[in-house]
């Protein structure tokens, strides 16, 4: 395995891994697969614990009987349950979403809330799922720290928190406000494509000689 020395400062280094996975992720972005807000707002909560191709499987015949924030808004949680019970805590996402569509019908008059601290206190709704609608619905700067994102940041070195919160607030630090949402998307890829959480593929990994995980693994 290939040795190498990290002689650059922190911050150099940082700006290089920025870099590197820009031109080896330049079309980065979701997974899921939606058509509108409502769609987005939906298949991001279910996607908690729940990987987003498992995801994609649902929401298609969901999405075809629930085509809407104001039909969810109709139902029972026990009649939403049916269309998503091949996703993990189904019980209670079920039961989260027809809240939370009630609450968005009747105080936002059906628009998905744009504001990371109207979001958080929608039922089901969490830091990540809230930083990805805000960035991916309304184009605002935000960094969805998921167990990828976790996973990654640390490695590299460019946080160390101990949970996901002060993790995104770390990165927000040290990655600029203009490239957090692609840097997001950016370390998701690298983290399903390279470094896994088991037996990461750092021998292959085009950030070897500026990661300090690898540094310390050869």
């Amino acid at each position: 395995m290939l040795t190498c020395e990290i002689k650059e400062n922190d911050k150099e280094r940082i700006t290089k891994i920025l870099i590197k996975l820009a031109e080896n992720y330049p079309e980065a972005k979701t997974g899921l697969v939606y058509k509108d807000n409502f769609q987005l707002f939906v298949a991001t909560v279910l996607s908690a614990q729940t990987t987003d191709l498992q995801v994609n499987k649902i929401t298609g015949k969901l999405f075809a009987a629930v085509p809407d924030i104001y039909t969810l808004s109709r139902m029972k949680a026990s009649e939403l349950e049916p269309y998503i019970r091949n996703c993990g805590l189904y019980h209670q996402k079920s039961r989260s979403l027809v809240q939370a569509a009630r609450i968005i019908v009747n105080d936002y008059d059906g628009s998905i809330p744009d504001t990371l601290e109207e979001l958080i206190k929608l039922p089901g709704v969490g830091r990540k799922t809230a930083n990805i609608i805000i960035s991916s619905v309304y184009g605002k700067p935000a960094i969805a720290v998921d167990t990828h994102v976790f996973r990654v940041s640390k490695r590299l070195n460019l946080a160390d928190g101990k949970n996901v919160d002060v993790v995104e607030k770390q990165l927000k630090k040290v990655v600029p406000v203009e490239e957090w949402v692609n840097t997001h998307h950016r370390l998701i890829a690298h983290g399903r494509k390279i470094c896994f959480a088991r037996n990461p593929l750092c021998s292959d990994c085009f950030l070897k000689c500026l990661c300090i995980y690898s540094s310390e693994r050869s």
